[in-house]
């Protein structure tokens, strides 16, 4: 891929209906082969009803790179200013701190692409909707690895996750982190608060442990953790956690994304393999293998029985630092 060059003039993209005028097209945004900021910009068009189911009707914080994914990162709450109006945005309060936050809602692709005329690398949306922000809909599975464990225990812990969720009847969506994980998402009746999700997170990431004792562990605090250890991070569950959506790019020189996967896949995939060069064909090959997701929704009753069970038994529920009150 060329990059543009570094001075090249504003130009307009037509997404839809809208015209996005992108400045600086030219700048390099990911040092490992040049590519430009609308090299990214086409990446997201490419992958298009893909990012946008991803993140339809959903809060999304962003992750802004400037200079590019070398220099210094912002992290956005607040929708940037300068906005055109037919960007969509939520409200999102935050009891502990008494504070509020206008955060992007995205409709349609323009509001993707804007996003990245603003500099947006990441989409890091929330696991609910508009229509009621308290109520989770996304049930998020993140299969994390210790700096010294290998991908092949993530595959294994992968395994053990679809055969946990095939026992409980729930269709896993699979998809890389973007970094050295696995995320499984799984769609769910938006009836419970993010309190109650994270229980639910939390007895299923202990049946998980249970299965690959020796590999997998749901210790909270890191450094209580082997460095060869798998964490099951339920606490991605917790309100106002974000995860990077699927086929959102992530902030590293080589331009890794996010990527769904299919279950055959995960026995043999590289997560390095997945980036924004490689995507677009991809994307036009299969189309997006989260099609689906918004049908297959699961109810959380039966993990929450499974997490009466434990704390009858006297497992604890760890409480992060710094976690708001949802009393």
């Amino acid at each position: 891929m060329t990059p543009a060059p570094s001075k090249a003039p504003a130009v307009s993209l037509d997404v839809g209906d809208r015209t996005i005028r992108l400045t600086s097209p030219g700048r390099v945004y990911f040092s490992e082969r040049g590519e430009t900021k609308l090299d990214l910009a086409r990446y997201y068009l490419a992958v298009g009803p893909g990012i946008v189911r991803a993140l339809r009707e959903r809060p999304c914080m962003l992750h802004r790179f400037p200079k590019g994914v070398d220099g210094p990162k912002v992290h956005q709450k607040r929708l940037p200013a300068g906005a055109p109006p037919w960007v969509e945005t939520v409200r999102l309060h935050f009891p502990r701190h008494g504070l509020h936050a206008d955060e992007l809602c995205v409709t349609e692709l323009a509001s993707v692409v804007w996003a990245v005329q603003m500099s947006t690398v990441e989409f890091h949306p929330w696991n609910s909707r508009r229509a009621d922000t308290e109520k989770p809909d996304e049930w998020r599975i993140d299969l994390d690895p210790m700096p010294q464990c290998p991908f092949d225990t993530v595959r294994r812990a992968a395994a053990a996750t679809r055969e946990v969720l095939d026992e409980l009847g729930a269709v896993g969506w699979p998809k890389t982190s973007g970094g050295r994980g696995l995320h499984v998402y799984v769609r769910i009746r938006p009836d419970l608060g993010s309190r109650d999700v994270r229980r639910a997170a939390l007895a299923f990431a202990r049946e998980v442990e249970r299965r690959l004792p020796d590999e997998v562990t749901t210790t909270w605090w890191r450094r209580d953790r082997s460095p060869r250890d798998l964490f099951v991070d339920y606490n991605q569950n917790a309100r106002d956690h974000t995860v990077a959506a699927a086929y959102s790019v992530r902030g590293n020189p080589r331009g890794t994304v996010s990527a769904p996967v299919t279950w055959d896949e995960v026995a043999d995939l590289e997560p390095q393999d997945f980036t924004i060069a490689t995507m677009p064909q991809r994307f036009a090959r299969l189309g997006d293998l989260h099609d689906g997701i918004d049908e297959a929704v699961f109810d959380l009753r039966p993990l929450l029985e499974w997490a009466e069970r434990d704390e009858r038994a006297g497992a604890p529920t760890p409480v992060e630092p710094g976690e708001p009150d949802e009393a």
